[in-house]
């Protein structure tokens, strides 16, 4: 059965692009009609944390270093954080290596080096002890029902920075 949203849902798509052979992978979170002052500053802070993510994807950083960026935004918020899905790799096929988790350690991880095409994509949400796929094998939801939301773009690593691909 479909799902009807409703006044005051959010809703996070999450969706690619493959174009000559090369792949992008993007993802929004909308409010529907009036959503909760909660619900507002949710989605908020998760754009605040993927620029934060995507200020540190840079070369001679570590995806450790995206990761750490993100965490130490939402950890003091007090949001709950996805484990199970995480940023990655992205160009010939939609998830390559590496793989770019939304929490780390500075200097941890693979280093990022000028020519690497990542997706990054905080998910977090209130409550959320964990993550379920749904029966359809596309959406995820949260094991104990509560709101989560994702943003994701996709970047190409440059000798000057991140360049966002998916704005």
């Amino acid at each position: 059965n479909p799902t009807i949203l409703q006044d005051g849902d959010i809703v996070s798509l999450d969706l690619g692009l493959t174009h000559s052979g090369l792949i992008t992978d993007s993802a929004i979170t909308v409010a529907v009609g009036e959503v909760s002052e909660e619900n507002k500053k949710l989605i908020e802070h998760c754009k605040e944390a993927l620029y934060l993510g995507i200020k540190e994807a840079r070369g001679g950083n570590h995806v450790g270093d995206i990761g750490h960026a993100i965490e130490s935004f939402i950890r003091p918020l007090g949001y709950g954080l996805s484990e199970g899905l995480a940023g990655h790799g992205v160009g010939f096929a939609v998830h390559e290596d590496p793989y770019v988790p939304n929490y780390g350690n500075p200097g941890e991880g693979e280093e990022i080096v000028p020519g690497m095409v990542l997706a990054i994509e905080p998910m977090f949400g209130l409550g959320y002890s964990g993550i379920k796929l749904a029966k359809d094998g596309y959406t995820y939801m949260t094991t104990d029902g509560s709101i989560a939301v994702q943003v994701e773009h996709t970047i190409a690593i440059t000798e000057k920075g991140p360049v966002i691909m998916t704005k």
